[in-house]
């Protein structure tokens, strides 16, 4: 990953990019993931701090900090609410979400981590209906 990945948050306001090399594209399963995201996990590539930079808009950018957590933090648009990425508290590295993404970063998750706290709910992508779109409506007493 040698060229630039650019990122932006739903309304545009924020706009990020970042060069390689990167230490690792993960999901992670644990419980302040899910909550920031709202997903059954996160995906983050994490990079180093000399290889980030915001292009736009980082007076919007909010941040959380989870009173008595080394490591985790939140970012986000304080315009659309998206979640942008963060710069871990111990300043070691930075936290980019991979769904905020503008391109293909050209590598794939290779760990999840705090698998054993998925979410009770969680089932494999694969293992359930697929649609393009929005799926056929369904019809009352179907």
């Amino acid at each position: 990953m040698n060229d630039a990945i650019k990122g932006s948050c739903l309304c545009g306001g924020v706009t990020y990019q970042f060069r390689g090399p990167e230490y690792v594209f993960q999901y992670c399963h644990c419980s302040r993931c899910r909550k920031f995201t709202g997903s059954a996990h996160s995906a983050h590539i994490l990079v180093q701090p000399e290889n980030f930079e915001w292009l736009a808009g980082e007076e919007l950018v909010g941040r959380y900090e989870l009173p008595g957590a080394r490591h985790f933090a939140t970012s986000f648009c304080t315009r659309c609410g998206s979640s942008l990425p963060w710069l871990s508290q111990s300043g070691g590295a930075v936290m980019i979400t991979a769904g905020t993404l503008d391109e293909d970063p050209g590598i794939r998750p290779t760990q999840n981590i705090y698998f054993a706290s998925r979410a009770p709910w969680r089932v494999e992508v694969d293992a359930i209906a697929q649609h393009d779109e929005l799926p056929p409506r369904k019809h009352k007493g179907d």
